[in-house]
């Protein structure tokens, strides 16, 4: 499933061909994608201006005049294409297959502006991807949203305020940095590069980066510096495009060059000086990669 860089990735991509584009018309090819898709969706949102684009954890915000908002989650298989009157063609690297068959096109967004017309279409073969409708000035409503902790890019993500959440918690450091109530977004592939950066095991509590008074330890601060730099690389790069993932020129990213721990089991580990080996566990259902050496 695409992780916040990949989310961040598709936003830019977009926002130059759809913010500020009248929305003409929302062609929904199909009632429903991994959920019925909102009653009378085409109707509300046709007409109006694209007033920009956002994201909130792994979600992307298509915020329209009049306050509404369109949430689309791309699932696992997800993408959007981007086809202008002027340009068919689809620049990029094609380092792995997207899909271009027709029949996994499920929503098009038919757009004017003074770059002339154009489509925005929403490819998706396994359907997992859904698209919600809600007032803009409810978003904090959406239940998706309720209770989601701050972005890791944000001023909100702190030492101070890892240590009020860690506090007192036996739960393994890698599952509470999964919590989407203590982080938003941040997924599997960036918990084990940052816990790998930071030479903290993911197996060890929260709470042992927190001092009996609730301070943070040189640990946590470590941990924290590891997050926003891991975040902002793979944004920097395009994203991780494992697996189905592209950007929305067709190329794909190339942060998964960068990976220095994850899906990296029996290979030497990179940290200089260590030299042990990268392994592999599974928390929660989930696959952990790290190395027992220099990971504490």
């Amino acid at each position: 499933m695409p992780e916040l860089p990949e989310v961040e990735t598709v936003r830019r991509g977009l926002a130059p061909v759809m913010e500020g584009a009248m929305l003409e018309r929302l062609e929904l090819r199909r009632p429903d994608l991994r959920f019925p898709l909102p009653e009378r969706f085409s109707e509300k949102v046709a007409g109006r201006r694209i007033a920009g684009l956002g994201r909130r954890a792994k979600y992307l915000l298509i915020d329209l005049e009049g306050d509404l908002t369109i949430i689309a989650h791309l699932g696992m298989s997800g993408s959007f294409r981007i086809e202008m009157a002027s340009d068919q063609s689809m620049p990029g690297d094609f380092h792995l297959p997207r899909s271009k068959d027709g029949k996994h096109d499920h929503v098009v967004f038919h757009l004017r502006s003074d770059k002339g017309e154009g489509r925005v279409i929403y490819n998706d073969p396994r359907r997992f991807g859904f698209m919600d409708l809600i007032e803009r000035s409810r978003l904090d409503l959406w239940p998706g949203f309720v209770g989601l902790g701050p972005e890791p890019t944000g001023n909100s993500l702190d030492t101070d305020y890892l240590a009020r959440r860690f506090a007192g918690k036996a739960q393994p450091l890698k599952s509470a940095l999964l919590d989407q109530r203590v982080i938003a977004g941040l997924g599997n592939i960036y918990v084990c590069e940052a816990l790998w950066r930071s030479h903290l095991s993911p197996a060890r509590a929260a709470a042992t980066l927190v001092t009996p008074t609730g301070k943070p330890k040189k640990q946590l601060t470590a941990l924290v510096e590891a997050i926003r730099a891991v975040i902002a690389e793979a944004i920097a790069a395009g994203g991780s495009s494992l697996r189905d993932h592209i950007q929305t020129d067709g190329s794909l990213g190339y942060f998964q060059h960068s990976f220095r721990v994850y899906d990296r089991e029996g290979e030497p580990c990179q940290s200089p000086g260590c030299g042990g080996t990268v392994q592999r566990i599974v928390q929660s259902g989930r696959s952990t990669f790290f190395c027992a050496d220099c990971q504490k």
